[in-house]
């Protein structure tokens, strides 16, 4: 295709799990797979919020590499917590309003776009909170509330924990999501 990508060209693509397309003002972004340290983070991390929300018996699902559609395009976090009613009712697509978190573990192909642009497109259509988990040299993860239309980030390095409230209560060292 040649020029402006559109929302519904991209979803009608052929699913490929060797990338990630992503869409962000008409251009495609794309990335390769995760790595197996990547992967194993996220997973680590999607189940350890999944069990805080249900012990918390929050309205909310986990889910990871789900498609947001936000105003200049769609983008795939690798974590998204969602309202759970929205979900249920959700097709190929969640809309930003039912986000309540999305979280982006860094790689070495993402690492700008996750810092940078990321963070502009999910503040722009208002989802709460934007995490990000570096997992080089150590694991670190930056937690951002949104806060007057950007995000202010708690840095919790290895060896720290979260200590969180909201949306439910959390509390996990960094350092748990890439050792066994």
């Amino acid at each position: 295709m040649r020029g402006h990508w559109t929302r519904a060209a991209v979803l009608a693509l052929p699913e490929d799990r060797r990338y990630r397309i992503e869409l962000a003002g008409g251009a495609l972004l794309t990335s390769p797979s995760p790595g197996v340290p990547h992967q194993r983070a996220s997973h680590r991390l999607a189940a350890l919020l999944d069990a805080a929300a249900e012990a918390a018996a929050a309205p909310v699902e986990v889910l990871e590499a789900v498609n947001v559609v936000v105003l200049d395009g769609l983008l795939i976090p690798d974590i998204a917590v969602l309202d759970a009613d929205a979900v249920a009712e959700a097709g190929l697509t969640v809309a930003s309003h039912d986000v309540l978190i999305v979280i982006e573990i860094a790689s070495p192909s993402t690492r700008v776009t996750d810092r940078k642009m990321k963070p502009a497109l999910y503040a722009a259509a208002g989802i709460p909170h934007y995490w990000r988990l570096e997992l080089d040299p150590a694991p670190r993860l930056y937690l951002g509330h949104l806060e007057r239309g950007t995000y202010t980030d708690r840095l919790v390095q290895a060896g720290e924990t979260t200590r969180l409230e909201r949306p439910f209560p959390l509390d996990f060292d960094p350092s748990r999501l890439v050792r066994r």
